[in-house]
């Protein structure tokens, strides 16, 4: 009896409660300072490791694998360089053609519109007289009689023919864009003329009546003999 006491007074000295507290923490103290030299030179996972020069030359060949530069000589699209002068030139030369064209299409147009008047034109061998049909018989025999003012006065004596008609028709144009009303033309009666022909005397009245000079003209007729009477008209220009 007294060897079973002994025994359990031992056991109870060494098996105490606190020792095996102070055992459990003294395990743990060893576990974390194992593991804390591990922990610090173990490496970092791929996708927080820092890329070296090899790595990122290996990732831009592998992006670029496959891929071919162009040629040099084709990098560029050429660009075609045009002059300043000659662009300005094809402009004017364009506007200049554009008028042109307006302008011939005005004249076409007022031609038109002006041949429908026609001439009623009087030619006795001696005494030439026209008016336009929408100008009144009582314009015509006022011009006739001289009661229109002559604002001025063309003298055609020595020209050819085709020098007056277009003298002719220069000063009727003129005439009619300062707004004069009633001039005196004078052609001649041919008595210097070869073989006494008045040449210019038989074409005035075609000429009043037809053609360009005929734009301006209202009526005409044979002059008093105090202004040149067979060999001067009077012409009354359009308003």
């Amino acid at each position: 009896m007294n060897a079973k006491k002994g025994n359990k007074d031992k056991r109870g000295k060494g098996k105490s409660p606190f020792d095996a507290l102070r055992g459990m923490r003294d395990e743990l103290a060893k576990e974390a300072v194992g593991k804390a030299p591990k922990a610090a030179h173990a490496p970092p996972p791929p996708r927080e490791r820092e890329r070296g020069p090899e790595d990122e030359a290996l990732l831009l060949h592998r992006m670029f694998a496959g891929v071919k530069p162009l040629e040099r000589k084709r990098a560029r699209v050429p660009v075609q360089s045009v002059e300043p002068s000659s662009s300005a030139q094809r402009m004017a030369a364009a506007r200049e053609a554009a008028r042109a064209e307006a302008e011939a299409v005005q004249e076409r147009l007022r031609s038109l519109v002006e041949g429908t008047s026609r001439f009623e034109v009087m030619d006795d061998g001696r005494r030439v007289e026209g008016r336009r049909s929408d100008v009144p018989q009582d314009m015509l025999r006022k011009l006739r009689r001289g009661l229109f003012p002559v604002d001025a006065r063309l003298d055609l004596h020595g020209m050819t023919a085709g020098e007056a008609r277009g003298q002719l028709e220069l000063f009727l144009r003129t005439m009619r864009a300062r707004g004069e009303r009633c001039v005196l033309v004078v052609h001649g009666k041919g008595e210097h003329s070869p073989r006494g022909v008045a040449v210019l005397r038989g074409e005035i009245g075609a000429w009043l009546s037809q053609g360009s000079a005929s734009e301006n003209v209202a009526a005409f007729a044979t002059a008093r003999e105090t202004d040149g009477g067979e060999g001067a008209v009077y012409v009354l220009i359009r308003r």
